[in-house]
């Protein structure tokens, strides 16, 4: 079920006295029940939520560390998951039944993850399979529904991050002659250029039309991209490069691999949300940085870097839509729900679904 389809069936309007409290009404107001509750409630803080949401977080990270934090924290019976959609899945999956997990706005949700839904990847899988027999191997990227998840679990395949997105396409490239990649096809792109796999290897498959978009002889087809993208990452352009250059020749540029191939190319480094939070932590003061990944991240590491000078690579650049969806109106709603017994927004995957994402998960983690 994607997010739409969660939407038409479970809509919770905010009462309007949520969005009429000012900010100091609202922290205080977390702050209380996060005392009242203790131990019993935990809040994972996605790195590209607002700061206004961020500070009352117990953990930040990315999402599938914080899943696995939700995982480990067996004394939380209340998981307020400050992200989007499939990540509070995923927290889910993760998670036993006698804890619930809850998304304060069910309208966060992940375009990325929206690009995949279950039955364009059926018919995918038929279509390719037709083409190429038993010689493929599905991959997703976290960034995908538990449905896509579950999809690649049954037919044997594994999760990756994109923190470790070469050493699972190694891994896959080990089971099988070629890979599905879902839904991301600059990450899986970049990391398939980075392990010798040529652009000329690889096909995208279009799941608005169902076809397989590729010029060259099919047995050559080593990747097969699903043609879905970020929307934040996707905004970064070669243009922006060629400016940051122009005005600052000794800054360094560091982007996330979600970004266009071409993008990634001209840039001096790439990696995950964490190796370029780490990469910043780590550069010397006086150091000048452009940063191409979420402004809300961006923002929060120039503050926390004022002896660095950092832009965003693209300075027009907007924070990410849906992760802006999670507000302190919707976590203070969210919370009281829980405090009052009558809580909404709760998170849950269907027992079939969360077995076999389970496993593709697991495939990924046995690899680390």
């Amino acid at each position: 079920m994607n997010i739409f389809q969660t939407l038409e069936e479970k809509v919770n309007v905010i009462p309007e006295k949520y969005k009429n409290m000012t900010t100091e009404e609202l922290e205080a107001r977390v702050r209380e029940i996060k005392n009242e509750l203790g131990t019993k409630l935990y809040i994972p803080g996605h790195h590209y939520q607002k700061d206004e949401v961020i500070q009352f977080a117990d953990d930040t990270g990315d999402s599938l560390k914080l899943a696995q934090l939700s995982e480990e924290n067996s004394e939380a019976e209340h998981i307020v998951f400050c992200g989007v959609h499939f990540m509070a899945e995923t927290a889910d999956i993760l998670t036993t039944k006698n804890q619930k997990v809850y998304l304060p706005d069910m309208r966060a949700g992940c375009s990325m993850a929206d690009m995949a839904d279950i039955f364009q990847t059926e018919r995918a899988w038929t279509k390719l399979t037709e083409l190429f027999g038993t010689t493929i191997i599905p991959l997703t990227y976290v960034n995908s529904t538990a449905a896509i998840k579950a999809f690649v679990g049954k037919n044997n395949g594994a999760t990756v991050t994109s923190s470790n997105a070469e050493k699972m396409v190694s891994w896959a490239f080990e089971q099988k002659e070629r890979i599905l990649f879902l839904p991301d096809q600059h990450l899986g792109r970049n990391t398939a250029f980075n392990l010798g796999v040529s652009l000329d290897e690889m096909a995208v498959w279009n799941p608005i039309n169902d076809t397989l978009e590729y010029d060259g002889p099919i047995e050559n087809v080593k990747v097969i991209l699903w043609k879905g993208h970020c929307s934040v990452h996707e905004n970064f352009t070669v243009a922006n490069i060629h400016d940051v250059r122009a005005q600052f020749p000794e800054m360094k540029i560091i982007v996330h691999p979600e970004c266009r191939r071409e993008v990634v190319e001209l840039s001096d480094m790439d990696g995950s949300t964490n190796y370029i939070i780490n990469a910043i932590e780590n550069a010397k003061p006086g150091s000048s940085w452009a940063i191409g990944t979420e402004m809300n991240l961006v923002k929060r590491i120039i503050q926390q870097h004022p002896d660095k000078h950092i832009v965003s690579l693209n300075p027009h650049m907007c924070p990410c839509l849906t992760m802006n969806r999670i507000d302190l109106p919707h976590l203070v709603w969210c919370l009281e729900s829980i405090v009052e017994g009558k809580p909404h927004n709760v998170i849950e995957v269907e027992d079939e679904v969360a077995i076999n994402a389970k496993k593709a998960l697991a495939a990924m983690l046995q690899q680390s």
